[in-house]
Parts: structure tokens; sequence; C-alpha cells
């Protein structure tokens, strides 16, 4: 990992992530919301940091929110979507929007995400979900179960899953 990478997971205080990366909730709302498709209370929102080293990948998965990622600093991150039908796009999270990188982008909740930096240092990210986040809302499938789902999308899932 590279030596800024280190310092960074250090600094914040950021623990290994089951999608890959590292992270640490920085917010959860004490604001609650009941009625939700969720099926119990979640809180309004919630934050956190998300560190991916270069060459490390969120690997596929879904929230039952939506999510928006904050790209704060390092190099620029591709995140890629598929859809239910298996239609993949990709936005690069990034500050030059010269180049036609963008510093925040929204997934809507359900929809499958992965993410990859660009570069050969990390990048830093934040990423906030409302209703808050809760692991029982996340899925984070096989690479054999996204093959079944997404055959049309085979190479992309190859790269971007976890046995």
């Amino acid at each position: 990992m590279h030596p800024d990478a280190e310092e960074i997971v250090q600094r914040l205080g950021l623990f290994p992530h089951p999608e890959g990366g590292f992270y640490r909730e920085t917010w959860r709302s004490s604001l609650t919301l009941g009625g939700l498709p969720h099926g119990t209370v979640r809180s309004a929102s919630t934050a956190i940091y998300f560190l991916l080293p270069a060459r490390v990948f969120s690997a596929f998965h879904r929230v039952d929110s939506d999510e928006v990622w904050h790209h704060y600093g390092g190099d620029p991150l591709d995140l890629h979507e598929l859809d239910d039908a298996g239609r993949h796009s990709v936005v690069v999270l990034g500050r030059d929007l010269g180049r036609g990188e963008r510093p925040q982008h929204v997934v809507p909740a359900g929809r499958w995400q992965a993410a990859l930096p660009r570069g050969a240092r990390y990048t830093l990210c934040g990423c906030t979900v409302a209703p808050g986040f809760d692991f029982r809302d996340f899925e984070m499938p096989s690479r054999d179960e996204m093959l079944r789902m997404f055959p049309q999308q085979a190479e992309l899932v190859a790269r971007m899953s976890r046995p």
C-alpha cells in the first residue's frame, strides 16, 4: 500500500471493509425513520470515510438506500454501476472537471455498484447513505452468483467481484 494511504488509514482510524478497502463511520443521524421498505426503523442518514488503495477494488454490492459518493482526494475513481437488466455505466469521481470527472455521484437504492481507483496511490471518498446504512440492507454476492445474474457482463464481473 502507498505510504500516503497507510498514513490516512492510521490518522482517520479506518478499518477493513468487507467489499474491499478501508472505512469508518463518521456520522449517524439521531433522527430515525419508520415505515420504510427496509422492514425496521433506520437512521435518517449515515456517513463514512472510504479509502481504496491502488489496485484494490470495492466488489459489486448493493444497498437498499440511496448512496452519495463524494471524492475527497487522491486518484480519480471509476464507479461502476449495473442495473437489473445488466446495463453497465461508469462515472469517474475526481476533481478534474475538464476531463469529465465529478466530485459527487448518487447511486440509487438497489443498484449494483463497484469501484476501482485510477492511479498508483489511493482514492479517499466519503459515502452518505439515506435512509442510513445498516449491514442488514447490504448484499455482496459471490462471483459465481453475479455471473449467473449478469452473464452478459462476465468480464466486468470477473474483475470486480470476489469468489
